[in-house]
């Protein structure tokens, strides 16, 4: 949770939970889950693994 905090979220007021929510499902959806690297891939992101 620290790590979202830090480069997602840190220093932006959101206006409504809505906005929020959708700032935080685009990073894990987009980033976190479909780019990062996983270790249980060889270092590699889930789209480069396929």
């Amino acid at each position: 949770m620290s790590y979202i905090k830090a480069h997602v979220v840190h220093g932006i007021v959101f206006t409504t939970r809505k906005e929020a929510n959708t700032v935080l499902f685009e990073y894990i959806e987009i980033y976190n889950n479909r780019i990062r690297r996983h270790s249980t891939n060889d270092y590699l992101s889930p789209k480069t693994f396929e």
